[in-house]
C-alpha cells in the first residue's frame, strides 16, 4: 500500500467513525424526543402536544431528555462537519462549514424550549393546577413561539445548500443521491406519520422526525462509504 492509499484508507476510517458519531447523536436527540412526549395522546387545549400523557410523564424523563441533548449536538456536529470532506471544492466546503456552525446553534435551544414548557405543564398538573396549566403553558408558547420558525430557518440552509451541491455534482456522490437529502427523508417520514393511528407511538415518532431523518441520512452515507471501501479493496 503506497502513501496515497494509506491516506485514503485513514480518511475513510475517520469518515465512518464520524458518521457513526452522527448516528449516536441521533439516538441521543431522538431518544430525548421520545422520552419527553411518549404517552397518552389525548389533549384538551389548543396545543396538541400538551397531552394527558405529558402531564403524567415522570420528571426524570424530562431531565434525561435535556441531558441527552448535549452529547447529541456534539456527536451531530462531528458527523455534519466531517461530511464537508465530501465536497470537492475548498471554497464551497468553507460555505458549508459556516452554514453548519449557524445551523447547529438552535438545535439545543429548540429542544430545551419544548422541554421547559412540557416540564412546567407536568409540574402544574401534579401540584393540582390542572385548569391553569394549559392556560399558562399555551400563553408561554404563544409569547415565545417565534423561536420555532427562527430556529428552523437557521437549521434548513445547510441542508438546502447540500442538496444544491449534490444535484450540481459538486460532491463525490452520484447526483441521484441528492434525493436522499434530509429534507426529503423528513417529508417521507412526515407523510408516513400522518397515516398512523393516533397513539403514543405516533406522538414519539412525530416528535423525533428530524432525528430519525438524520439517522437515515447518516446511515446512507455510512453504507456508501463502506461500499466504496470494499470496491477499492477488490481492485
Amino acid at each position: 500500500m503506497n502513501n496515497q492509499e494509506r491516506v485514503q484508507t485513514t480518511g475513510s476510517k475517520r469518515m465512518k467513525a464520524a458518521l457513526i458519531c452522527g448516528m449516536l447523536g441521533c439516538l441521543c436527540f431522538g431518544g430525548g424526543d421520545w422520552l419527553m412526549l411518549y404517552g397518552d395522546p389525548g389533549y384538551h387545549g389548543a396545543l396538541s402536544w400538551l397531552t394527558e400523557g405529558a402531564a403524567r410523564i415522570p420528571l426524570w424523563r424530562f431531565d434525561l431528555a435535556a441531558a441527552l441533548a448535549f452529547p447529541g449536538v456534539i456527536l451531530y456536529g462531528a458527523a455534519l462537519f466531517a461530511a464537508g470532506g465530501y465536497i470537492k471544492d475548498a471554497g464551497r466546503r468553507r460555505i458549508y462549514h459556516y452554514l453548519n456552525a449557524f445551523g447547529l446553534t438552535p438545535w439545543i435551544a429548540l429542544h430545551m424550549f419544548y422541554i421547559m414548557i412540557l416540564t412546567l405543564f407536568s409540574m402544574m398538573r401534579r401540584l393540582g393546577y390542572a385548569g391553569e396549566a394549559e392556560a399558562v403553558c399555551e400563553e408561554l408558547y404563544s409569547r415565545l413561539s417565534w423561536i420555532v420558525p427562527v430556529s428552523e430557518g437557521m437549521m434548513l440552509p445547510v441542508f438546502l445548500y447540500w442538496f444544491c451541491l449534490q444535484i450540481a455534482g459538486k460532491t463525490v456522490f452520484p447526483r441521484p443521491m441528492a434525493l436522499t437529502n434530509v429534507i426529503m427523508i423528513f417529508g417521507i417520514l412526515k407523510m408516513i406519520s400522518l397515516l398512523m393511528p393516533v397513539s403514543a407511538f405516533r406522538l414519539g415518532f412525530t416528535n423525533g422526525l428530524m432525528s430519525e431523518s438524520m439517522l437515515i441520512w447518516f446511515g446512507i452515507m455510512a453504507v456508501w462509504e463502506m461500499r466504496k471501501g470494499r470496491e477499492k479493496s477488490n481492485t
